[in-house]
């Protein structure tokens, strides 16, 4: 029997996403709220206990997704 095991060897944070994506923090956290693990969703937490949001690879592509589609609605709204 094989065990699957996690092949995930970076993630990173949600500042870092924003930047790379050119857009706000606080946007990506809004964007990723729908977001699970299996979508490349990773709290990672430290000694004082808060939690910082990160993405593997197919995270990053998911909130490129969303934000993606984010443009376009409020680009049409205008």
């Amino acid at each position: 029997m094989t065990t699957q095991r996690n092949k995930v060897h970076h993630v990173r944070t949600v500042e870092r996403v924003a930047k790379d994506l050119g857009a706000d923090v606080d946007l990506i956290h809004h964007l990723a709220l729908g977001l699970e693990p299996e979508d490349g969703l990773i709290w990672v937490y430290g000694l004082d206990n808060d939690g910082i949001l990160a993405f593997t690879d197919d995270g990053i592509e998911e909130v490129r997704r969303l934000l993606d589609e984010y443009r376009r609605d409020t680009s049409s709204q205008s």
